[in-house]
């Protein structure tokens, strides 16, 4: 047989072993599709269809439809359960590839109910299908936990707290993890702001939030860097109904710091166009503290009627969303821009706080005088998915804009002109200035093999920071992430799910040369000589890493098991390795490394969660062990060049060991009253270094909450609530110097809201009283904590939501 035949030959035999495989794998596979309806004949949208024994299950569309691809050959049975209504079941003998199920009727469930029956909803089941630790919230938590930011209304949730800087500013911080270690999420995209700093707060429209996830852990495999202590996941608005034109108009009202202000939104849909439209406008003065006295690093501050100087604030958001929607198509863009002005509380900011003109500034509670930052973060972003056979497949496109800017009197210090010259490229009064452009893509493919479901993700963001403004304290840098993954969801059995995930990310940062604008005296050999100091180097940096996650679901009749085993990293940011000057909020001088490693964790995450007729009961403990944790460290240098002696504070890496977990529990009393107990804990402790045996800086203390709520019937009003909630901390005596030991605190909060109808209109009212005791305490993770400032006095918060409809 010669050579030409020899090759025909293996060709015709590769191409026949290939078509087996092929034909083997769909005679495996079958695809089923039907639709639901009620017993009136209308389509029934959100119906859980499910496929057994492998548990595959989707939900029907608006059309009741459903559909399933590569359904295993083996299955036995499908069922349909849709609340109100009696489940569905049917056998299946699949001896076809595709099989059009005749139209599934459900019929209105009657049965007589127990006292009290805790059934399923969308959190309890995607908490059983994930293996890490998640906590959902939507609009109503919001509305009954308003604050001053999204994340102080988040913070009722064990294991969630804040760092705070005033009435209206924010970060998040799980598990005592924050600034950089935390990612938030907005309508699929990473917020990028100046997160870097404790002052730095979220650009976020709380008004413009509808649900929440939190995941307490690391989530790198899912979002990359900076996901190495969690995520704060904003999920889009729902899209309005079709042939709907309505909205709703909010109030709010806040009497610690005379806040009035509201949001005012307006949507609409024909049968595939869809617009969403909102504009959120508040005005806030100084807020108030329950002491007329604060001691300011070692100096007494009186304060005038009990205000913080020049802490008032106002902001306006817009934002707007359209959107094409089919069955199988959807396409949203959504634009926002967020803009705040806030003051700094002038006798603990800037450069001279003791020469505070306290007459000027006691004047009107309500003005923003300097010290005070304005931030303007614009965003454009595009989602878009699709199905293509049996893939689902969504991109995301964005664009981010971070415009920061910090006003502060110019007052010269070590070798700074006494006089601002004239000819400087910055105004006067522009302590700092931060621009901050950021472009991102990201492709996402989700699709089922047999009992895997996979999702596959590729993500990409370049972004750029310039600055400007008379004093200085990170270089302008250029950086860019990439990263591929892979997750896959194993369907064992009904009792059993297996999660796994692989990821690979690359990483680099540019950072550019910075010298002074003013020169120094420079002593060498004895000689005296002006310099411009170089405060940064030209520095090119790259990081590359590969991460994995394990984790496994246990869910036996009422109980509900979880595990996840993982590893996650944080590149270093432009602040860790080239900061090189005066922070004047915290009064030190902050020096970089840049030969700093990137930031490498492991944790293991374990989840209990049992539930009973009228109890129901979570315990999620973790591990958590850094081998190079980013830290900033006090030195016994002190600047000569920049401030009055700042002290020096050096970023190193240690070992670290992060231990604790959350509790949480519900007990239904009667058909109207229900109480709960949530707790949290934290350890970690630094292993190595010169802070070893210290804690880390802002380490949460121990804290549990009891909460009682009553839920009486009124007639003509519905969800009508009244709770009270007993917060107990814990003295916080674990500190890394220069930090503080923290007392306890014991705190009262009292809420209640309802739903009154007028005429066609429901009003939604809601009434805070939080520090109900005005109690004089500190929060450990608070800013101000630094001063030993206490937490703002007893707080009146009003807020009415009027829904309204113009055309169905």
């Amino acid at each position: 047989m010669n050579e030409n035949k020899l090759d025909r030959l293996r060709a015709f035999l590769l191409l026949f072993c290939c078509f087996a495989i092929v034909t083997k794998a769909s005679a495996q596979s079958v695809r089923i599709s039907g639709s639901v309806f009620s017993d009136g004949h209308k389509p029934l949208d959100g119906a859980i269809v499910t496929i057994f024994p492998s548990s595959i299950n989707t939900i029907t569309d608006k059309k009741g439809h459903f559909f399933f691809t590569q359904i295993p050959k083996d299955s036995k049975k499908i069922t349909v359960s849709y609340s109100g209504h009696s489940v569905y079941e049917m056998g299946l003998s699949l001896d076809k590839n595709e099989i059009l199920l005749s139209d599934i009727f459900l019929h209105p469930e009657a049965k007589q109910l127990q006292e009290v029956v805790i059934t399923e909803n969308y959190e309890s089941r995607k908490k059983k299908q994930e293996s890490l630790n998640i906590e959902s919230v939507n609009s109503s938590f919001i509305q009954r936990n308003l604050g001053g930011s999204l994340m102080q209304s988040l913070q009722r949730l064990p294991g969630v707290k804040t760092i705070s800087i005033g009435s209206g500013g924010s970060k998040p911080l799980i598990r005592g993890l924050s600034f950089n270690q935390v990612i938030v999420v907005e309508n699929g995209i990473k917020h990028e702001g100046q997160q870097w700093g404790a002052d730095h707060g979220l650009e976020i429209d709380q008004y413009a939030v509808n649900r929440v996830e939190i995941i307490k852990g690391p989530s790198s495999f899912m979002y990359g860097s900076d996901a190495i202590g969690g995520a704060i996941n904003i999920k889009p608005v729902p899209f309005p109904a079709q042939h709907v034109l309505g909205g709703s108009v909010d109030f709010t009202g806040k009497s610690n710091n005379e806040q009035f202000g509201g949001s005012f939104n307006f949507f609409g849909r024909n049968e595939k166009w869809f617009f969403d439209t909102r504009i959120t406008a508040m005005d806030y003065g100084d807020y108030r503290v329950p002491t007329d006295i604060v001691q300011v690093y070692n100096y007494t501050v009186p304060l005038y009627k009990n205000h913080l100087r020049n802490t008032a604030g106002r902001e306006l958001d817009l934002h707007g969303s359209l959107g094409y929607v089919t069955d199988r198509f959807k396409s949203v863009f959504y634009v926002s821009n967020i803009y705040t002005k806030s003051g700094f509380f002038a006798n603990a900011h800037g450069l001279e706080p003791r020469n505070v003109d306290t007459e000027l500034h006691d004047k009107s509670s309500r003005d923003i005088l300097m010290p005070h930052q304005e931030v303007t973060h614009t965003k454009i972003s595009n989602t878009t998915s699709f199905s293509i056979g049996t893939h689902k497949l969504e991109t995301q496109l964005g664009f981010q804009q971070n415009f920061r800017r910090e006003w502060s009197h110019y007052v010269n210090h070590g070798f700074m002109p006494p006089l601002y010259p004239d000819d400087m490229y910055a105004p006067k009064d522009l302590e700092r200035q931060y621009d901050k452009e950021v472009f991102s893509v990201a492709i996402k493919d989700e699709f089922s093999l047999g009992q895997h479901q996979f999702t596959v993700g590729l993500n990409g963001e370049q972004q750029q920071n310039a600055i400007n403004g008379w004093s200085f304290l990170i270089p302008a840098f250029k950086q860019s992430n990439a990263g591929l993954f892979v997750y896959d969801k194993f369907q064992l059995n009904d009792l059993w799910l297996l999660h796994g995930a692989i990821r690979l990310d690359h990483g680099q940062i540019e950072m550019k040369e910075y010298y002074d604008w003013f020169q120094s005296e420079i002593t060498e050999n004895g000689q005296i000589s002006q310099q411009y100091l170089k405060r940064s180097q030209e520095l090119t940096r790259s990081f590359n890493s590969f991460n994995w996650s394990a984790g496994v679901n246990y869910t036996p009749g009422q109980w509900s098991l979880k595990a996840n085993l993982g590893t996650s990293f944080r590149m270093p940011i432009a602040k860790e390795l080239a900061s090189n000057g005066v922070n004047y909020h915290y009064f030190r001088f902050e020096k970089g490394d840049p030969n700093l490693s990137a930031e490498r964790s492991y944790q293991l995450d374990l989840g209990i969660d049992w539930q009973e007729n009228k109890w129901s009961v979570q315990l999620s403990p973790f591990f958590n062990y850094f081998p190079n944790y980013i830290y900033l460290n006090p030195t016994s240098q002190h600047d000569i060049y920049y401030g009055a002696g700042n002290q020096v504070f050096e970023y190193e890496q240690s070992k670290v060991m992060r231990y604790g977990g959350e509790f949480s529990t519900r007990y239904q009393f009667l058909k109207n009253l229900s109480g709960e107990i949530l707790a949290e804990y934290l350890y970690s402790e630094q292993m190595s270094g010169s802070k070893k045996g210290y804690t880390l800086p802002f380490s949460p203390p121990a804290s549990v909450l009891f909460g009682l709520t009553y839920n009486p019937e009124i007639k003509h009003l519905k969800d009508t609530y009244f709770s009270l909630d007993y917060r107990y901390t814990a003295q916080q005596n674990q500190i890394v110097p220069p930090e503080k030991k923290t007392a306890s605190s014991n705190v009262f909060n009292l809420a209640m809201g309802t739903k009154a109808k007028a005429g066609q209109q429901d009003f939604i009212i809601s009434l805070q009283v939080q520090n109900l005791f005005n109690a004089k305490y500190l929060n450990h993770t608070s800013f101000y904590r630094l001063i030993e400032l206490p937490e703002a006095s007893r707080n009146i918060i009003l807020s009415v939501k009027i829904p309204f409809l113009i055309h169905q």
